[in-house]
């Protein structure tokens, strides 16, 4: 294996901010995971599933649009939408428009459900997170978040996802 030498390597601070950060976001997730798993029986994919189906006026999305608002591939989406289904949580009909595309809609069971998780989430992610951060932490987060978002958006590729 060769070492490369045009490498800009990450300074002491940059490693240490990196390292931080990876073990902060899973140290995060992990967390509320667990909380959101004792709380409600809900795993993390489960509500996220239903929070882009609430955050439409009619309760559903089409499947290809729910796999591009989070960033899983198709295939995920469908497996993880029929785990929902045999729930109770979620249901699947076929798209008028297109053919071969379907709707994910959430059902009364499924509106229950978040409805009962997302209080409890929001009280999780407030006492993890925000309470120990000062408004112009937030302010300053928000903007660094917003920022790296955009170089990310910048180099995405439509068709990463299929």
């Amino acid at each position: 294996m060769s070492t490369r030498t045009d490498v800009p390597w990450l300074t002491a601070e940059e490693q240490h901010l990196w390292r931080g950060w990876l073990r902060l976001n899973a140290q995060l997730s992990a967390a509320l995971q667990r909380e959101m798993q004792e709380d409600s029986g809900l795993s993390s994919s489960d509500f996220e599933v239903l929070v882009n189906l609430t955050d439409n006026a009619d309760g559903r999305i089409r499947v290809s649009d729910l796999a591009t608002q989070l960033l899983w591939g198709r295939s995920r989406v469908s497996h993880h939408v029929t785990r929902m289904e045999g729930r109770g949580l979620v249901c699947r009909a076929g798209c008028a428009e297109d053919g071969r595309g379907a709707w994910v809609a959430i059902t009364p069971a499924g509106r229950s459900a978040i409805e009962r998780a997302a209080p409890e989430y929001v009280l999780a992610v407030r006492r993890l997170v925000f309470d120990a951060l000062s408004a112009q932490d937030v302010a300053t987060m928000s903007s660094l978040v917003d920022r790296l978002q955009a170089q990310l958006d910048e180099g995405a590729s439509p068709c990463s996802l299929s």
